[in-house]
């Protein structure tokens, strides 16, 4: 509870003990006026300032306005009867309730936000000429500076560790409580806290262009975007102020006049306290406030776990999606190579991969790395002599005194060696020494551990069809979408044809149905912002891509994708539940007002009530769906 919040918490206290005090007071006339008007001006005294600077910016037409004129109303008619003045301060002083209700809502959901916008360090730390660690702007590293994170400091801009191993602490930015190891060779994102032991990072990118800055763009681009739902509330309070104002109005006047002109007692006090009861009723607050406020905080809820949405005109589209379309590497698999199997002939399957990465040791492509990181002694006390690079064949090298030949079937055929077929998917290294085929290796791009539990989840959230669009060859494709069991797979796809893929998708489907993309790279971008709703991954994605998306996932689980659609469609349901709610309740309670069958508590229930029930609804979008846990494999 911030100070403002505590403060107006006070304010509702002190004016609700005067208000019960004073029922004991036997005080009459205009003494009895001054008394209540203490308890009125504690709790009321800011909404008649902001009615006045309303009136005065000539933007009258709002909820202190009313407020102003139904309270001042019904103390005017209390004034001329020697009446009861504790109906138009119980008005004032529910609204104040209903307010507070409101700021303590917002203030949940802003703290899961602003968690966030603390995520950027005022510092980056480079060491001096003697060796002393100096700090520095963010903003003035270049690309390539070697700077230090000490332990308890937050990482300022992506890069490569150098040196040095840690923890990291990325709570902040995915949602995680589990920390993430750090080492070098690993590459880390800003915003992340360095838990334990002292890093050395080569910056890979400006600060501007860093994940934490990044974040804070999106976070602050969020705010200016609304759905359709909070478009058709703004232009309804527009129209409906001023229209409920002028029915107070004729209601307060002209039934009187009409029964003066049939011969019949006006009764202008029953008909101006009507008027004042169908003011407080119409009062669009619990509208106003509760459906913003159910975006907000569906918005500050996801952004705790790790799921940035850019605005809630995104959160209601991607509630529609009932189709989502994947791309595969980096998204459903790791987007690295790894040794998937190893078929030797008649040697041990240890000793294939040992002369394997032997002849590989001095290549940079990224197979030979796997090769390597598949048998981490390969440098050990054998002799690997002269090497030579096969272009679009493999590599040749002497091990041992061995002629050692690994690559693919165009090498073994020009060998004359005679090579076995091999069912498993991805790129397959033959290997041959001393011309003798001696076996294969497979080496794949490995699927993510959560991506057969994201497909089930977005099925059991309602997501009616699967789809895998990716570049890679058909095989491999196939065994992925086998494994995974996404409904339908288009491979082979240059961006071009990712882009046809999508359009032909969205024009076979209905009006009301939505497609969801959720692709990493640089040529997912033109699909992430072709599709009814874009999903990128954000830790590890390009910045096109990032840029283009409508949706960020943080730690690039796509497992959080349907605990995204579940929040969106819960935040819908709970706007839906409190326009219908708000709108019913005040429609019944202005037609028993205007016939006098509501008096002024039921007005106060219509108001204040209602506003207070439909804020403490929008507070559930706070609360993130979580998918089951025996999933998660």
């Amino acid at each position: 509870m911030n100070k403002k919040q505590r403060v107006n918490l006070i304010r509702i206290l002190a004016a609700t003990a005067l208000l019960v005090l004073l029922a004991f007071v036997p005080a009459a006339g205009i003494l009895r006026f001054f008394l209540y008007m203490i308890p009125y001006g504690i709790v009321g005294y800011d909404i008649i300032i902001k009615a006045v600077k309303g009136i005065l910016h000539r933007q009258p037409f709002d909820e202190c306005l009313l407020m102003v004129i139904a309270t001042a109303g019904a103390i005017a008619l209390a004034l001329y009867e020697d009446g009861d003045y504790r109906e138009a301060i119980a008005v004032m002083l529910f609204y104040q309730v209903g307010e507070w209700f409101q700021s303590y809502a917002v203030g949940r959901s802003r703290k899961s936000i602003t968690e966030l916008m603390d995520i950027c360090p005022d510092y980056a730390n480079i060491e001096g000429e003697n060796g002393q660690l100096e700090r520095v702007d963010p903003d003035e590293v270049e690309v390539g500076t070697i700077i230090v994170v000490q332990a308890g400091e937050k990482i300022p801009i992506d890069g490569l560790v150098v040196e040095g191993r840690s923890s990291l602490d990325t709570a902040a930015l995915t949602g995680e409580s589990v920390p993430r190891d750090a080492a070098p060779g690993d590459r880390v994102i800003s915003g992340c806290i360095n838990q334990s032991g002292l890093l050395k990072i080569r910056t890979e990118k400006e600060f501007d262009e860093s994940t934490a800055s990044k974040v804070l763009e999106l976070i602050s681009d969020a705010s200016s975007r609304k759905s359709k739902s909070e478009d058709f509330i703004t232009k309804f309070a527009r129209i409906y102020t001023p229209a409920v104002v002028f029915s107070a109005m004729a209601l307060a006047v002209l039934p009187p006049l009409i029964l003066l002109a049939s011969g019949h007692p006006g009764m202008w006090g029953t008909w101006v306290y009507r008027a004042l009861t169908f003011l407080v009723i119409s009062c669009p607050c619990a509208l106003v406030v509760s459906i913003p406020l159910s975006f907000f905080a569906g918005i500050g809820g996801a952004s705790r776990a790790g799921i940035l949405v850019k605005g809630s005109n995104f959160m209601e589209t991607l509630a529609d999606a009932d189709t989502v379309a994947f791309d595969k590497t980096g998204t459903l698999t790791r987007g690295v190579f790894e040794v998937t199997a190893v078929h030797p002939r008649e040697m041990d399957e240890r000793e294939l991969l040992h002369m394997a990465a032997h002849v590989e040791r001095y290549s940079t492509h990224p197979i030979a790395n796997s090769l390597r990181l598949a048998y981490p002694e390969e440098a050990d006390s054998c002799s690997v002599g002269r090497s030579e690079e096969l272009p679009g064949e493999g590599v040749f090298a002497e091990v041992n005194g061995h002629k050692v030949w690994v690559g693919n079937t165009r090498l073994m055929e020009r060998l004359g060696v005679r090579w076995t077929e091999c069912e498993e998917p991805g790129t397959i290294l033959h290997v041959a020494i001393d011309g003798t085929y001696e076996g294969h290796i497979a080496i794949a791009d490995v699927v993510k551990p959560h991506s057969a539990a994201a497909i089930r989840e977005l099925k059991r959230a309602g997501v009616k069809q699967t789809v895998m669009l990716t570049g890679d060859r058909s095989r491999v494709a196939d065994r992925v979408a086998a494994d995974l069991q996404i409904d339908r797979v288009y491979s082979e796809l240059l961006p071009q044809n990712k882009v046809e893929k999508v359009e032909e998708l969205l024009r076979s489907q209905g009006p009301k149905e939505r497609l969801a993309f959720v692709g990493d790279g640089i040529n997912d971008a033109p699909v992430l912002a072709r599709a009814d709703i874009g999903i990128a991954m954000g830790a590890m994605g390009s910045d096109a891509a990032v840029e283009a998306a409508d949706v960020v996932l943080m730690d690039d689980d796509p497992l959080q994708i349907a605990t995204a659609i579940r929040l969106s469609r819960k935040c819908l349901r709970i706007v839906r539940e409190n326009i219908w709610f708000a709108i019913g309740v005040k429609l019944a309670c202005l037609a028993l007002g205007a016939v006098g069958l509501a008096g002024m508590w039921a007005a106060i229930f219509a108001d204040v009530g209602v506003m207070i029930l439909c804020v403490l609804n929008a507070v559930r979008c706070l609360a993130v769906p979580r998918v089951s846990g025996k999933d998660k494999e």
